[in-house]
């Protein structure tokens, strides 16, 4: 699969959807799991189009490098520093963390009327709060899916836009981060192109 910068034109193709639907699900699992070896694999056999000064191209160009030089042994235990750790890791992933410094806060409560308007219901055997990076991720590859750009917009704007930047920074400067430091990169470069999309797109 080749990936590349997603354009930011008023008439979004078909194309575009579906590389923005796998982008969407690869981040959602790199921050739900630490990838096995299949999917490092993948990742350091992944085919970069774009200049380097393209910030896309740059993250996928450092996201395969890094795949190619890390083991699975390796990714486990940078994800369990990172996201679980004893008692919390040192990056907590949930929204309300972000927006109010404490988990299980009013933004979950408005995350979970929001999921309930899209018909979306919590699986039994999620443990996470709903406003888990991961969680959000998987959402927005449902909307994307379904091609309801609508719901993409504000779901996007009200549950991922005010938070994502100070997430993605905080994995990128962590000390345990170093694989994860070139998938937050990534996130950070996909999710700004998203948020400047679903500003300028005549939606």
């Amino acid at each position: 699969m080749v990936m590349q910068e997603i354009i930011n034109v008023e008439d979004v193709t078909r194309e575009d959807n579906e590389i923005r639907l796998n982008i969407y699900h690869l981040l959602a699992h790199l921050f739900r799991q630490a990838p096995d070896q299949d999917v490092l694999n993948w990742l350091a056999t992944l085919e970069v189009e774009g200049d380097e000064d393209n910030g896309m191209a740059a993250a996928w160009s450092v996201l395969k490098l890094s795949a190619s030089k890390t083991k699975p042994m390796q990714t486990a235990d940078e994800y369990q520093q990172l996201f679980i750790g004893v008692g919390r890791g040192e990056v907590v992933p949930f929204g309300s963390w972000y927006l109010t410094g404490s988990l299980m806060e009013l933004p979950l409560a408005h995350l979970r009327q929001d999921l309930r308007r899209l018909g979306f219901e919590r699986q039994e055997e999620t443990k996470e709060p709903e406003d888990h990076i991961a969680a959000l991720l998987e959402v927005m590859a449902m909307l994307v899916d379904e091609e309801d750009t609508e719901s993409q917009k504000a779901f996007f704007n009200r549950h991922i836009a005010p938070w994502f930047e100070r997430l993605c920074d905080d994995v990128i400067r962590a000390n345990a981060a170093v694989f994860y430091s070139s998938v937050a990169a990534l996130a950070k470069q996909f999710l700004t192109i998203e948020k400047i999309s679903f500003t300028q797109r005549p939606w």
